[in-house]
Order: C-alpha cells, then structure tokens, then sequence
C-alpha cells in the first residue's frame, strides 16, 4: 500500500515578512500570496521488513532505522523525521516498517515556501494513512507548530496556509497564532494576464532564509522604528494589490510591487545584495515596472512584472546573469493525498 501527498509552492506577492512574530503579534500581519505548479510531494510505503527508511530524493539523503517512536534530530532528513516524531506524539501508531520518500521541484532556500510546503506534503501522507480528523486549518497549524517550535526552525506563517488552501489567498495574521485566510475570487482574464505578465527567474544561489529573519525579529523586538515602518508598509502594500487584482487593475501591479521592494530592504540587512540589485535594475531598464525577491531574501526566486510584451526582452536580459527563467502556472488545488493498492 502507498499513500501519497503533493503540495503547491507559491509566490509571495504582497506583505512578506509581516507573518513573522513577533511583528504580527504585535500589530497584525497580511499578506498576498498564490500557489504555482511546482509542488512538494510525499509518499509512505508500506513494507514488510526493514524498518523505517527516509529518503529525500531531490536531495540525496537517505537514514535508515528500526522502529521507533522518536528519531533523533541530526541535521539529516529532519523535516521528516519532525513530522514522524509529531504524529507519533499525538496519534501514536503501532510497529510499521514503510519507506517514506519526498521531492520539492525547487531548491531548498529558494524563496517559494519549499520547507513548509515539504512538511505539510508530510503530514497530509501520514493523514491519509491514519486517516486523521484534521482540517486545513489544523493541518497547516500543525504544519507551522512542527516547523517553528518542535525543530526550532525561524520563519513565518504564510507558507503552510498557502500550500493547504492552494490558490490566491488575502492572509491575515493575529496573536496566539490566529490566522485568517480569505481566497479571492479573481476573473479568469485577469488571472491569464497576471500569470503571461510575471517572470518567475532563479537567481541559481540560495540562501538560509532562518538568518535573515531572525534578524528581522530582533528589528522587533529592539523596536527599530525603519524596520517596523517598513513592515507597516508592506502590510499596506498587501491590501493595495488585493485591491489592483481583484479590481483587474494590473496595470498598477509593477508599481506596488516595486514600492514592496524599496520597503523590504529596510527590513533587515541580508535581504539584498549587489548581485540582486543588479538584476533588479537591469530587468527594470529592459522594460519590468517592478519586481521582488520571493520568500526571506538574500537570493533564491525573483519575479518581475513585465507588462505589454516586454516579458521577452525582461526574460533575454535575466539569461544573461546566469539563472534560469522557470516557467509556471497559477494554481487553484492546495494539499491533496490519495492511496493506491
């Protein structure tokens, strides 16, 4: 028996870093984000001997150990090993011997919510196999919980929700963990224009997204009054590209993003770099009205807004810094599991 998983990565479009606490703690967070076809997928094998075998596959990595409840956190395969280590906690299952395997179609680092989408494609293996009673909000809290506080990895909220829900969602975020997620209904036209008009580019380096935010975090909590205006304004930022799309106002779509992007750099000080500032400017001059770096910064995904047909000329100068154009598509489906014999 196999139980399989896949969850979509997404695009921050609108409001990145201001998921994070202690910033939407403080003062509330929103952010504008849609899922793409690039999809993180799990699948759980059930075998007859062996024990418990963990194979990241994009990655190279494989542990191999007899049954156990908990399995020790070591740097190697640990998002699995986590999410393994949670169900068990909670929901507790008797002696199994399965290969759980796992492949994220982009880096780890790269700035499109690989890690949380990776460990949300877990969890919804292990629901479908356990046949567990939890809902997209709780799948994706326990998704945020797993990640933030029983691995200690740094980060926001944004990414377990979008790979939940799918599709293009308006969050919200509160204290004590409240998060409200509001799908859009966007028109169709609008959609196809957005997705012809947006140029997802690697920058072919990634980074260590926890570094930059813990940073970001710190900004917070020593109240520095740049950072904390910067997140104010890209929360408004949020809502002003809510607005433009569901109104069909792309036009204005390069501006708020280019507004985003002067407003990130002051979040904190890794978030660009020479090499991106580079790209950024040279897209711009070749006919992009705006742009950002997606996810914590400091390299991984870029997308720019290129409107008329100037995707071409945009897409001909990024190929000359080295990184890769990737193609995609706008996706309506979060989480979804199934079982074959």
């Amino acid at each position: 028996m196999i139980y399989r998983s896949k969850a979509p990565l997404r695009i921050g479009l609108a409001g990145g870093g201001t998921d994070v606490s202690p910033y939407s703690d403080e003062f509330g967070g929103a952010i504008l984000n849609a899922t793409i076809s690039l999809n993180a997928y799990a699948s759980i094998q059930l075998e007859k001997t062996g024990g418990i075998t963990l194979q990241a596959l994009d990655r190279n990595e494989i542990q191999q150990f007899d049954f156990s409840k908990t399995l020790p956190i070591n740097g190697t395969v640990d998002l699995l090993k986590g999410v393994y280590n949670r169900i068990q906690k909670d929901y507790g299952f008797a002696h199994q011997n399965f290969t759980l395997s796992t492949f994220v179609d982009a880096p780890a680092g790269s700035g499109l919510g690989t890690s949380s989408t990776l460990v949300v494609a877990i969890i919804g293996a292990f629901v479908e196999m356990l046949k567990l009673p939890l809902g997209d909000y709780d799948i994706a809290h326990y998704a945020y919980d797993i990640e933030r506080n029983d691995l200690s990895l740094a980060g926001g909220k944004q990414d377990q929700y979008a790979a939940t829900f799918g599709g293009v969602n308006f969050m919200e975020f509160y204290n004590n963990d409240k998060v409200i997620v509001n799908p859009l209904r966007i028109r169709s036209e609008y959609i196809s224009e957005l997705e012809n008009n947006l140029v997802l580019y690697f920058t072919a380096t990634s980074r260590e997204s926890a570094t930059i935010i813990k940073e970001q975090q710190k900004n917070v909590v020593n109240k520095n009054e740049k950072s904390i205006e910067a997140m104010h304004q890209l929360k408004e930022q949020a809502k002003m590209m809510k607005e433009a799309l569901l109104k069909g106002k792309l036009n204005e779509f390069g501006e708020i993003l280019d507004f985003g992007f002067q407003q990130k750099r002051k979040m904190a000080n890794n978030i660009s770099n020479s090499n991106i500032e580079n790209i950024y400017d040279a897209a711009k001059k070749a006919g992009a009205t705006g742009g950002k770096i997606s996810g914590a910064g400091g390299g991984g995904f870029m997308i720019f807004y290129c409107p008329q047909n100037t995707r071409y000329k945009v897409i001909e100068t990024l190929n000359s810094f080295g990184g890769v154009v990737k193609p995609y598509a706008f996706t309506k489906n979060g989480l979804k599991t199934w079982s074959v014999h």
